[in-house]
């Protein structure tokens, strides 16, 4: 049997909304010269770790959203890797904050208090008005996962894939077969990255977790 391929999962970086605080979403909104700066050195890492994966990207996806596609095409760069094909699909797109949309976290945090403010960002099934909760970020982007990402990986070939906060939780609670309730203590920073080893199913295998320091956790 093909030894699986690798799975490099990463967030995009510090966008021009991240920056300002504000609930980004669905909204479409660049890297700053900061996440540029910082998505390149994630690139770096991975080229000056080599020990930590199989030194090769055959095949990278990213949401339809450009801070996603800016902060792939500034690690390929980096990596070297000019001509990887690459998939871009709205399924992996970031979580609808609905409503919420454009305001500022913290000043929600003083409106909706502390605890609803973290269970809203954080758990499972927590409601948005008129947006996504995790569980639906979990429902369009896992079975893009199981479709496109892992027959690569079953293939044997190494593939990187660029999201956002909550589509990386989605598919890392899966990878990592994480409960309901257990998610709510996962979080994805900017500029980690999860190098993982699956099995059939698109379960971990074995994980290594590297990450650049970066000012921004949002």
């Amino acid at each position: 049997m093909k030894e699986q391929g690798v799975l490099i999962l990463a967030r995009h970086h510090e966008s021009e909304w991240n920056k300002l605080g504000l609930w980004t979403g669905k909204r479409d909104r660049h890297l700053t010269e900061y996440g540029f700066e910082k998505s390149n050195e994630m690139g770096q890492m991975l080229k000056d770790a080599p020990d930590s994966w199989n030194n090769r990207v055959d095949r990278a996806f990213a949401s339809m959203q450009v801070r996603s596609i800016e902060t792939l095409s500034c690690m390929l760069n980096t990596l070297g890797f000019y001509d990887v094909p690459t998939e871009h699909a709205s399924t992996l797109n970031e979580r609808d904050y609905g409503d919420y949309t454009g305001k500022d976290k913290w000043e929600m945090q003083k409106l909706l208090g502390t605890e609803n403010w973290e269970r809203l960002r954080r758990e499972w099934d927590y409601p948005v008005p008129n947006g996504e909760t995790l569980k639906d970020v979990s429902a369009r982007s896992l079975p893009y996962f199981l479709e496109h990402v892992l027959p690569a990986l079953q293939k044997g070939e190494s593939v990187l894939v660029v999201a956002h906060g909550n589509s990386c939780r989605a598919l890392i609670k899966h990878i990592e077969s994480i409960s309901d309730e257990g998610i709510k203590d996962v979080e994805m920073p900017f500029g980690e990255m999860r190098i993982y080893r699956l099995d059939n199913s698109g379960l971990m295998l074995d994980k290594k977790t590297v990450s650049v320091k970066s000012k921004v956790n949002a």
